[in-house]
């Protein structure tokens, strides 16, 4: 049997490792991050490990790097009605990722099984004011929210297991359908002034959905890079067409998240090949690669980025987040024109 304790050792916990040494060996360059100092006039955040050591520093130095605010508040609805598609995990990770370069955000979990509440270390234990009594009208959104332990720019307001019964107790009430977005007001947020707005839906064309549709102005839908990839995309477009035309004019699809992404496997590269041909520039350019890391972290109540910043997983979500912050212009001149 080959190897001892250090063969136990995964390749990304060595990356992590590797990045902290490029960190401190970097740490004395002229730059103000200690990643802009050219050796032999090539700056280091040129190299794929220069690269890659700059963006683990930005999780384990948060304030070294600060993504500019949006004009105006950006509320998204990651949502996608197939499930096991990285929707959860794409939700808390971008969050994680936004917040760790300087902007606010706050996390409303939609899905009865709390997982993203997990995932960001709140309680969401029956009894917590949740999702389910924000929807009702029991709590405000101020009452309901909670700061993530892992970063002070990161809120939640989770869910708890009464949100199961949510969609039948909504069939009676009035204007069922824009519960989510009323109970959003700028006077209802209280002192969390979000830049961003993720509302993370279940895997289903419920009525908590359709809320948070007609809360957002944006979806983001993940696609995982394997087979029937697009399958019930095409309902879930229809859903967001009928929302438009009925509910809410402004929502439009403006992002879609490649995930799962092998890249010793063509069909991966099929796929993602299909998902840009059919969604254009919508889709980002940063790509979420298949990880053990991902996979571990919200066992551990952590996003990726608190549970091992330096692995492939971790930078590829920072990379998604400052993409995702940088349309925020470009968006603008769409809604202008």
């Amino acid at each position: 049997m080959s190897g001892g304790p250090e063969s136990a050792v995964s390749r990304e916990t060595v990356s992590r490792e590797t990045d902290h040494q490029s960190d401190q060996a970097t740490s004395s360059g002229n730059g103000d991050d200690g990643f802009t100092a050219p050796y032999n006039g090539i700056s280091v955040e040129e190299t794929p490990i220069g690269a890659a050591a700059h963006r683990a520093s930005q999780v384990l130095h948060p304030h070294s790097v600060s993504l500019p605010k949006p004009p105006e508040r950006r509320i998204l609805t990651i949502a996608n009605q197939k499930g096991g598609v990285g929707k959860t995990t794409s939700a808390v990770n971008l969050a994680s990722a936004l917040a760790v370069q300087g902007l606010t955000v706050l996390v409303i979990d939609l899905d009865p099984q709390g997982n993203a509440s997990t995932a960001l270390g709140v309680a969401h234990h029956s009894g917590v004011p949740s999702s389910y009594e924000l929807l009702l009208g029991e709590v405000t959104a101020a009452e309901a929210i909670q700061k993530s332990p892992h970063n002070d720019r990161l809120f939640c307001i989770p869910a708890t297991i009464d949100l199961a019964g949510a969609e039948i107790e909504l069939v009676s009430m009035v204007a069922r359908e824009g519960r989510l977005k009323g109970a959003l007001s700028e006077k209802a947020l209280g002192e969390v002034d979000a830049d961003f707005i993720l509302i993370d839906c279940p895997p289903s064309l419920g009525l908590l959905t359709v809320n948070a549709m007609v809360a957002a102005k944006e979806v983001l839908i993940p696609i995982q890079c394997e087979y029937y990839a697009l399958e019930g995309v095409g309902q879930l477009l229809r859903n967001i067409e009928l929302v438009q035309a009925h509910l809410n004019p402004d929502l439009h699809v403006s992002t879609v998240l490649l995930t799962m992404y092998d890249g010793r496997t063509k069909l991966a590269d099929q796929v993602a090949e299909e998902v840009r041909t059919h969604f254009g520039d919508a889709v980002l350019r940063a790509v979420i690669p298949r990880s053990v890391k991902v996979s571990e972290a919200p066992g551990y109540g952590m996003t990726v980025l608190d549970y091992d910043p330096g692995s492939r997983g971790a930078m590829s979500y920072l990379d998604a987040g400052r993409e995702l912050a940088a349309r925020t212009a470009h968006l603008t001149k769409q809604e202008q024109r």
